[in-house]
C-alpha cells in the first residue's frame, strides 16, 4: 500500500520520571509521556484501514502553505523480505552509502555527544549488553533493518526539491503518527538507520530518484516482556533550551 500523505533498572536510573505541568490537559501529557521508541513487537496484525486512519490523523499537522510534504510506503510480504535481506547484507559488509540529507552536526558538540552516549547507555543497559560487547551491539543495531519485526514497516520519503522546511513539516507529521498510534494502543519507532542506504532502498523498492529516503518506521503492539522495551531516555529541563527576553 502506498499512502502519499505528503529512521532495566540501570536504564531507569538514567531516566527520571517526567514532570507533568498541571496546566496541560492530563490526557495529552500522559499520551506524550507514554510515547517512546519500541524495539520489540508482538505479531498482532495492524490493518491497512487502521493505518490509513492513523495517517489521516497525523496529516493534520501544520505545514508551510499546506504543502503536506512527504510520502509513506508500507512494505510487506516479498518486498519487505527482500529489502531486509539486502539491508542486513549491506550493513554486515560495511557498504553504507552517502545519505540524502545530513542529520547529525559535524563535528558533534560535546553537549550533544553526552546526550547521545546517555541514550546508548540506556538502550544497551536495558539489554544487558556491555560497552565493550561489539557483537551484542551490532546484533541489536542490525534489528533496525528488520523493522524490529513490527507488523507494520514503513519507508518515509521526501521530494528532493524541498529544503529544510520540508523536513520540519514532515517531522511534525511523523510525531503526529506516533501519538495517534499510542492513542490507539499501538507503539512505534522511527528508524533513522534506513537513511544510510538510500540508493539500495530506492533500487530495491523501485522508487524514483527524486525521492529522498528520510527514515523508516516500525509500528504495532509492543511486546511488554521484551527487556529492550524497558528502555527510557531522559529529556532536557526547560532551562537547558528556553529563556525569556524582556
Amino acid at each position: 500500500m502506498r499512502v502519499c500523505l505528503g529512521k532495566s533498572t540501570r536504564a531507569a536510573a538514567l531516566c527520571p520520571a517526567p514532570i507533568l505541568a498541571s496546566n496541560i490537559p492530563m490526557q495529552f501529557a500522559e499520551l506524550a509521556d507514554a510515547r517512546r521508541s519500541i524495539r520489540s513487537y508482538l505479531p498482532t496484525e495492524v490493518s491497512d484501514q487502521q493505518l490509513r486512519q492513523l495517517l489521516s490523523v497525523a496529516r493534520q499537522a501544520p505545514s508551510g502553505a499546506n504543502l503536506q510534504p512527504g510520502h509513506f510506503l508500507r512494505v510487506q510480504g516479498a518486498h519487505r523480505a527482500r529489502l531486509t535481506e539486502e539491508l542486513v547484507r549491506a550493513w554486515r559488509e560495511g557498504r553504507q552509502e552517502e545519505e540524502d540529507y545530513g542529520y547529525f552536526p559535524r563535528p558533534m558538540p560535546m553537549s550533544l555527544r553526552k546526550r547521545q552516549v546517555a541514550s546508548a547507555q540506556a538502550l544497551y543497559g536495558a539489554l544487558g549488553v556491555e560497552r565493550g560487547d561489539r557483537v551484542g551491539r551490532d546484533e541489536q543495531f542490525e534489528r533496525n533493518f528488520c523493522f524490529f519485526d513490527a507488523p507494520v514497516a514503513l519507508i518515509v520519503t521526501l521530494e528532493r526539491g524541498f529544503g529544510s522546511g520540508g523536513y520540519m513539516d514532515l517531522g511534525m507529521t511523523l510525531y503526529g503518527l506516533m501519538l495517534a498510534a499510542r492513542a490507539q494502543g499501538l507503539d512505534s519507532c522511527a528508524i533513522g538507520a534506513m537513511a544510510s542506504f538510500p540508493r539500495l532502498i530506492r533500487r530495491c523498492l523501485e522508487l524514483d530518484e527524486d525521492q529522498a529516503i528520510v527514515c523508516g518506521v516500525a509500528l504495532g503492539h509492543a511486546d511488554p516482556q521484551a527487556p529492550v522495551n524497558q528502555c527510557r531516555t531522559a529529556r532536557c529541563d526547560p532551562e537547558d533550551y528556553f529563556r525569556t527576553l524582556g
